[in-house]
């Protein structure tokens, strides 16, 4: 019996304070507010998918403090889960190509983006 071998989701994650490459692929800005200090020109952008940004409630509960961030992903987690057809949308997208999610937070670590390419590669 052979199986047939699924495409690989394709995502990575980067600043948007970060210089634009070519091996970012498709570059899709997670942030429901535009980032301070960036152009849009600059940022080089091929979508910016507010929508699946967290909720502004749920992101001045979080305030981009860490002992927050369990409780903060575990609610993002929960709203990601009533927007099944943008996960599915982008799982599609970079089952084709490279798609960077593009955050602003200063925490590599301790943000949304984390959170939302842990559930994307789920």
């Amino acid at each position: 019996m052979s199986y047939k071998k699924l495409p690989m989701a394709n995502f990575q994650l980067k600043r948007i304070y970060e210089q634009p490459a070519k091996t970012d692929g498709y570059r899709i800005l997670i942030d429901r507010l535009w980032p301070r200090g960036v152009k849009k020109e600059a940022a080089e952008l091929d979508e910016w998918d507010k929508e699946i940004a967290p909720s502004a409630a749920l992101r001045k509960q979080f305030d981009h403090r860490p002992e927050r961030f369990d409780t903060f992903s575990a609610q993002y987690h929960e709203e990601l889960l009533e927007k099944k057809t943008e996960l599915d949308r982008l799982r599609e997208l970079a089952k084709k190509k490279q798609v960077t999610l593009l955050y602003a937070s200063k925490d590599e670590h301790i943000n949304h983006a984390v959170v939302l390419k842990q559930v994307l590669e789920s």
